[in-house]
């Protein structure tokens, strides 16, 4: 299937997803790769791993036609080699997703929904925070504040920042698709962010840019 959504979501802020259905094969025979490139992918063991590798490049090569090499930080934050706009990433099943901005710090969360969140609330989830009671709407909600927070984690630089203590997420109930507020707080940051997010089948996606 390929890419499934390249929009603006804010002004300069560019999100795409993309649909893992090709093979191994099909991805990278679309990419035009080095041997540095080749190098890393088969430091991959693992087939999925491998796939998520390359739909990566190729959904950034369908965002900004062209093919420009992702580089890491020792943080494992990504930045485009040629400097030329922000970008976050996340995968998680069968979908990745990738937002890049040339002018705003951007940050992008995407998982799909299992059951073991509830298992793992107590970690994230602070006392000021609300998550509904309603069985039928708890596991979607808790879901929204995992993915909040990571994208916050992303945003700020993966600096310092503990989920539970340091990030909240500002009562709402959660919908089909809307937006949040969440408040990052510790030694060097003190900020407050407005977040979206949307859910597809049993995905959500949470982003933010600023």
């Amino acid at each position: 299937m390929g890419l499934l959504i390249k929009k603006y979501v804010d002004e300069d802020v560019l999100l795409g997803l993309w649909n893992i259905t090709e093979t191994y094969e099909e991805l990278l025979n679309s990419l035009n790769f080095d041997g540095d490139d080749i190098k890393t992918l088969n430091t991959f063991n693992n087939y999925n791993r491998k796939l998520e590798w390359l739909s990566v490049r190729r959904l950034l090569k369908e965002l900004t036609n062209n093919e420009i090499k992702i580089i890491y930080n020792n943080d494992r934050k990504p930045f485009l080699s040629d400097l030329s706009a922000n970008i976050s990433i996340s995968h998680s099943k069968a979908y990745t997703s990738i937002i890049i901005s040339k002018t705003k710090k951007v940050g992008i969360d995407l998982e799909y929904m299992s059951h073991r969140i509830n298992k793992i609330s107590s970690r994230f989830i602070n006392e000021n925070e609300f998550v509904t009671d309603s069985l039928f709407l708890r596991k979607y909600h808790l879901y929204i504040h995992w993915c909040a927070k990571e994208t916050l984690y992303k945003i700020c630089d993966k600096q310092n920042i503990n989920f539970k203590k340091n990030i909240t997420i500002l009562p709402f109930q959660p919908r089909v698709k809307g937006k949040l507020e969440g408040i990052v707080k510790n030694e060097s940051i003190n900020e407050t962010f407005i977040l979206k997010y949307f859910r597809l089948n049993n995905y959500i996606i949470v982003w933010c840019s600023k």
